[in-house]
């Protein structure tokens, strides 16, 4: 870690792209940059992330590499929500959610959809308590 310190920005951004194989996001901060290279690189020197994470991760993902969505609801399962007087109905659906004819990936997306501000389509849709 001591190392990639004392390396410039320029040269941070070569070892990013060489680990990761695409530049690094715009605004980045030097003490995260150099986090994420020290990640990457010790990464590879040890074979990469363990199985246990792997598992994790697969799991998360469905088999042809999309994410599935984090709630986990029937495929059948309706949800209704009331905003300003009018009722919306939300249908499960293979990947995603089913809204006014329309396939989102999230909740969040319809909630935005609705209600015009970014907010917590679980939440909105009461499946998460308002911690």
């Amino acid at each position: 870690m001591a190392e990639l310190q004392a390396l410039s920005r320029t040269d941070l951004f070569g070892r990013y792209e060489q680990l990761l194989d695409a530049p690094p996001p715009k605004g980045l901060s030097r003490p995260l940059l150099c986090r994420i290279v020290a990640f990457e690189t010790q990464a590879a020197e040890r074979g990469g992330l363990g199985l246990r994470l792997r598992m994790q991760l697969r799991s998360i993902a469905d088999e042809d590499g999309t994410i599935s969505p984090t709630v986990h609801l029937k495929s059948d399962a309706r949800l209704v929500r009331e905003w300003n007087g009018v009722s919306h109905v939300v249908d499960r659906v293979g990947n995603g959610f089913s809204y006014r004819g329309k396939t989102y990936r999230s909740l969040s997306a319809i909630a935005k959809e609705i209600t015009g501000a970014k907010r917590s389509g679980p939440r909105f849709f009461g499946l998460k308590g308002a911690a």
